[in-house]
């Protein structure tokens, strides 16, 4: 297929090569010998009047007319790809569709087995695959490596559509043979001059909460970085160590952990968390499904916990 005598099966081929920045495992990815790609490369070239990639040093790299037309190519792949695939019904039972979710470990232990519970209810034969987030999520999504993003508020891009899900406060987590477990709560200059273990999240510079810090103005003293939400309530056992964590993931994890939850002691902007997907899949049936699914999996979540604070306020 031509479109203003351009081979449009080339573009294929040259997003392979703009992702992968080599010839040879883009034509690894595409099951094509290395021929063939160096000979479509050199096709696009004369098509576009530029070398498009170029060997420096050990590697290849964009030519400033490569760069623009990147974004470019991905986009109108993805339209194309999500134009044909998309099937006018999704019925979960029979479907063997397997849903890219990009999610934290807070959103993956507090959310998703409630998510995955439900869909065992419909007897779903669906398949989940939950992957890390990255630096830039809206990359994901317009590269078309996630089917759903589920971050916070303000990492969504404006480009696509979100729809919240729930929002979150935070609560300090200390020892519960700490000083500060045994006074029952923690003061500002206290909070400030302990120990803190820190999430920083692999190949993102921060998190909401460090945020929220860094703009308010609050000095931590930062002992032990962890890469997981759910090991910082971990870290702090044994130790005078104060954790900012997430109040439903405290919950959870203090059911099995010597930690007490403090209130914190000043006042931290609650993380509304949203998802979002790409804006040419709004009216995907399979996304569409998950969609409502996640907000089930929201009200069960919630039903869970009230019923453990309830059964707690009666011990």
């Amino acid at each position: 297929m031509r479109f203003n005598k351009l081979d449009l099966n080339l573009l294929v081929a040259l997003d392979a090569m703009f992702t992968l920045r080599s010839v040879s495992r883009a034509a690894e990815q595409l099951h094509m010998s290395q021929s063939a790609l160096s000979s479509s490369l050199a096709r696009l070239r004369e098509y576009f009047g530029d070398d498009l990639l170029v060997q420096v040093g050990r590697q290849m790299e964009l030519t400033p007319r490569a760069e623009v037309l990147q974004e470019a190519v991905r986009d109108v792949l993805v339209r194309v790809n999500t134009t044909i695939t998309a099937t006018p019904h999704f019925e979960p039972a029979r479907s063997d569709r397997e849903f890219r979710i990009f999610v934290s470990d807070f959103t993956m232990s507090v959310l998703v087995p409630h998510l995955l519970v439900l869909a065992r209810e419909q007897s779903s034969s669906v398949r989940f695959h939950l992957l890390p987030q990255t630096r830039q999520p809206q990359r994901t999504l317009e590269h078309g490596d996630a089917d759903l993003l589920v971050i916070p508020h303000e990492f969504c891009s404006p480009e696509h559509p979100t729809d919240g899900l729930f929002e979150e406060e935070f609560c300090a987590v200390v020892w519960d043979q700490s000083r500060y477990a045994k006074q029952g709560a923690i003061s500002l200059a206290e909070y400030q001059a302990a120990g803190h273990v820190v999430m920083q999240p692999p190949g993102m510079d921060r998190t909401f909460e460090y945020t929220f810090m860094e703009n308010t103005g609050i000095k931590r003293r930062v002992e032990v970085t962890t890469f997981s939400f759910l090991a910082a309530p971990f870290l702090v056992v044994g130790t005078e160590r104060v954790a900012t964590v997430h109040r439903r993931l405290a919950k959870e994890v203090a059911r099995g952990l010597p930690v007490a939850m403090l209130d914190m002691p000043l006042r931290v902007t609650r993380m509304a968390q949203s998802m979002q997907w790409h804006k040419y899949r709004t009216q995907d049936p399979g996304l569409v499904w998950l969609r409502d699914l996640l907000h089930q999996a929201v009200a069960r979540m919630d039903a869970g916990i009230e019923a453990i604070d309830g059964s707690n306020r009666q011990k």
